[in-house]
This record gives structure tokens, sequence and C-alpha cells, in this order.
């Protein structure tokens, strides 16, 4: 009876993650890494709670799956976010190496008296 009480437990954490994970991914889409990085670490208390728990409940087959279904899903959001967040880097690098080359340019033609005849490459 004790180990059903904490399977219990151990499914609503993991749902809990998983709706977390769902809210990330919102998150995430609206661009605010504020808040989806304090709801990150916020969830890390709830991972080794799963984790603990885990340790030393015996799952029965039955239960064993139904979880497996719920951490293969937990994964696939994650993953989705991680993902996101790799996408919106690469890009950030890009609009970065952009306003850098631009900067470059501009600094180059507003130059002082003194940094005039100077080379500049444009290639960068």
């Amino acid at each position: 009876m004790q180990d059903e009480k904490q399977y219990e437990i151990l499914i609503m954490q993991y749902k809990q993650l998983k709706n977390g994970a769902e809210d990330i991914a919102k998150l995430i889409d609206a661009e605010d890494y504020d808040n989806a990085i304090t709801m990150l670490q916020s969830r890390e208390a709830v991972f080794l709670n799963c984790k603990c728990i885990r340790r030393y409940l015996e799952l029965t087959p039955v239960q064993q799956a139904e979880l497996d279904s719920l951490l293969d899903e937990i994964r696939t959001l994650e993953l989705k976010n991680i993902k996101k967040l790799e996408k919106g880097m690469a890009e950030i690098q890009t609009e970065l190496a952009m306003s850098q080359k631009s900067k470059k340019l501009q600094n180059a033609y507003e130059g002082t008296e003194g940094s005039k005849g100077t080379i500049l490459n444009v290639e960068e």
C-alpha cells in the first residue's frame, strides 16, 4: 500500500515536470529567457525528489511501462526545448557577426583624421 502511494506521488511529480517543460517551451517561444531559466532552476528539486523515490520504490511491470512512457514524453519535450534554444543561439550569433562587420565598416568610414589611408579587410 505504501508503494502505491509513493508511486502516485512519483507520477504526480513527473507530470509536474512535464507541465513545466511545456511552460518553458512557451516562455522560450515568447523569448522570456529569464523566467525560463528561473523555472528550470526551480524544477531541480523535483528532479532530485523523483530520483530519491525511484531509488527505493519497487515497480510492477505495468507501473514501469507507464512511467517509461511518461519519461519518454518529458525527454521529447526537453529535447525540443534544447533545439529551440540552439536555433535561437545560432540566430543571435549570426546577427552579432553581422553587427560587428557593419560596425567595422562604419568605424572605417567615420574614422578620425589620423586613420585615413588605413587598409580595411572587407572580407571579415
